[in-house]
């Protein structure tokens, strides 16, 4: 696999801890790939190809509002197309696995997993770039028929 490594940078002067010596600044890094993953080998990646579409959908949200966004918006655009009780799930595991933040006041930002694993820039030229499919409905799926799916 062709790898990079990659400094974590702080957000913020708390993100970090101070070291042990004077004025010292604790560094964290991470391996990452360079480019993309081929389908065959993203499945093997451990997450649902709808969950993915989610967290695309959520990243993107929080991208076009400046960064942040009311959690209730993002499990409201995830919950037209999964259903109410998948997108409490998906923003908790999104949450959880550091893809995104919520602050005290309910706001929603981008998590340090999203700064590191991601090009930001990319996604969003594919998915400004992507065209909606044609046959779909734009009907927000019922509760009963998104506990079927998955």
């Amino acid at each position: 696999m062709d790898l990079e490594v990659k400094k974590v940078e702080p957000q913020s002067q708390s993100d970090f801890k101070q070291g042990s010596g004077a004025g010292e600044e604790e560094s964290r890094y991470f391996v990452r790939l360079k480019g993309t993953l081929a389908p065959k080998e993203a499945r093997l990646c451990g997450w649902r190809i709808d969950n993915l579409a989610a967290l695309a959908a959520a990243l993107a949200l929080v991208v076009s509002k400046q960064g942040k966004s009311e959690r209730k918006e993002l499990e409201t655009v995830i919950g037209n197309k999964a259903g109410r009780w998948r997108a409490l799930t998906l923003m908790d595991t999104f949450l959880r696995s550091g893809y995104l933040e919520e602050d005290e006041e309910g706001l929603v930002k981008l998590g340090w997993r999203t700064r590191a694993e991601l090009d930001l820039p990319s996604l969003m030229t594919l998915l400004a770039e992507s065209t909606a499919p044609f046959a779909e409905s734009s009907e927000p799926v019922e509760e009963d028929q998104a506990s079927m799916e998955g």
